[in-house]
């Protein structure tokens, strides 16, 4: 269930609740309340698990690339080997091997460049997103906390 959701219906519940007379506190319904913490509980790290297959999936193309590469490394090699068996092409055997070798490791570099930058760039956004729902949660506690302790009629507020 959304995180965002979840905290709707918290704050319904507490429009719903039954204010206590000449004071800003409310009576909650514990139940309801304590189900609404534990979805959240449910919810915040399925966002979490959003991340990690980010991440297994990094991996995935780590390896395909990492794979790739060893592919194109053997199959320099094995060219390679049999252009050394002809005298006049022993040379540009080896050029052309290095630049193959090369160019696979510069793919594997970009490619792990990319998926780094992609899960980085995917994990800021749940930063942000846990740092905003956070940061709703305090300010609930304030607010709460707040009315509970500021408001009593002996307390001039």
């Amino acid at each position: 269930m959304d995180i965002l959701h979840l905290i709707d219906r918290l704050e319904e519940l507490l429009n719903q609740s039954r204010p206590l007379w000449f004071t800003h506190n409310v009576i909650v319904d514990e139940d309801r309340m304590l189900d609404l913490i534990d979805q959240m509980r449910v919810a915040i790290p399925d966002e979490i698990k959003k991340a990690q297959q980010v991440l297994a999936q990094k991996n995935r193309l780590l390896a395909q690339a990492q794979e790739e590469a060893n592919r194109t490394v053997a199959i320099a090699r094995e060219k390679s080997e049999q252009l050394l068996e002809r005298d006049a092409i022993v040379q540009s055997a080896q050029a052309r091997a290095d630049e193959i070798l090369q160019q696979a490791r510069a793919d594997v570099e970009n490619t792990r460049h990319e998926a780094d930058d992609y899960v980085v760039d995917t994990l800021r956004r749940l930063e942000m997103e846990l740092d905003r729902y956070l940061t709703q949660v305090r300010n609930g506690i304030m607010s709460l906390q707040k009315d509970k302790s500021g408001t009593s009629p002996e307390g001039g507020g």
